[in-house]
């Protein structure tokens, strides 16, 4: 695909600033539109996952993963059953996780830490291979409770078209996001055409152990680091070297990420979808009110789900 299509290029968006943004972005980097091209090693595009790539509604696709695990774990250890977080996953009690959810966005991370504490311990001394086969096994037949699809066809139609279009001028595209790493991975190159090298995200501490089938790779129950907020620019240089020229995201955790892929002198364009279509997605701010009021005064490119986007999935 060349920019020099714009008429056809992302038709799954509609006509519109956003659209409009996005291809004069590329024809600058590209110097179809008479700029001088950006080489083509600095045409890096990063994109959060969770609401910007895929659905997070009513809970983010791993968040549900992991409830399954601390389920299993309750039924097969009743004395879990009395300890959170494994009491709300057996209970089903949605009602704790949204308050821890509306706590951690408030700033209030109590809560947050206990339920990553019973993360960690789901999946100490598993391999790094059954983790992804587990992973994978799930994204692949898991259904979202809501909107009747595969979690696999929870990703956002417009955007991938997006990484295609970006991959197609030279760019190289990479996720980066608060989402487990390990479980991106499995399925990051057939939902995105993203390999898996390309994924960033959080991570436990893994300890390697040798053996006579060449060692084994597991989880420890410590956090290595939760790529969010300020870690992801950090994250960022310390896998790419350079600083992204499109960032996307769509919350307040992505607010360090699109200021990172400032350029003194080259093109660059941040990208903040905002989901405002109850009818064919879900209709959400709760989290993401600094990073609009950010947009507003930086002027970062808004996609509303609703006016851009002529197909959600």
């Amino acid at each position: 695909m060349s920019t020099l299509e714009s008429s056809t290029a992302l038709a799954s968006w509609h006509d519109g600033l956003a659209r409009n943004a996005v291809l004069e972005f590329v024809a600058a980097v590209t110097g179809t539109d008479g700029s001088e091209p950006v080489p083509v090693p600095e045409r890096i595009a990063v994109f959060d996952n969770d609401g910007t790539l895929w659905c997070e509604q009513p809970m983010p696709i791993q968040l549900d993963f992991i409830l399954r695990r601390l389920v299993e774990m309750a039924e097969a250890d009743e004395s879990l059953r009395a300890r959170q977080p494994w009491k709300a996953a057996y209970e089903r009690d949605y009602h704790w996780l949204g308050a821890l959810m509306a706590e951690h966005y408030a700033g209030d991370d109590t809560n947050v830490r206990v339920l990553a504490g019973g993360i960690l311990a789901a999946y100490a001394g598993i391999s790094v291979e059954d983790f992804e086969a587990s992973a994978g096994a799930f994204l692949h037949s898991a259904q979202h409770p809501t909107l009747g699809r595969g979690y696999l066809e929870c990703a956002y139609a417009p955007m991938v078209e997006l990484l295609a279009y970006l991959e197609a001028n030279e760019f190289t595209n990479y996720i980066v996001s608060g989402g487990g790493r390990d479980f991106m991975r499995p399925i990051s190159d057939e939902v995105y055409g993203i390999p898996r090298e390309r994924v960033i995200g959080s991570t436990a501490v893994l300890h390697y152990t040798g053996n006579e089938s060449g060692g084994t790779i597991t989880h420890a129950p410590e956090p290595d680091y939760l790529d969010d907020g300020p870690e992801k620019p950090i994250r960022i240089w310390s896998r790419v070297g350079r600083r992204p020229l499109l960032a996307a995201g769509n919350s307040n955790g992505d607010i360090p990420m699109l200021q990172f892929s400032q350029h003194p002198d080259k093109p660059f364009l941040r990208l903040l979808v905002l989901h405002d279509d109850a009818a064919r997605e879900f209709a959400y701010t709760t989290g993401a009110e600094q990073a609009l009021e950010q947009a507003t005064a930086d002027r970062w490119t808004v996609v509303s789900v609703k006016d851009d986007w002529a197909t959600v999935f």
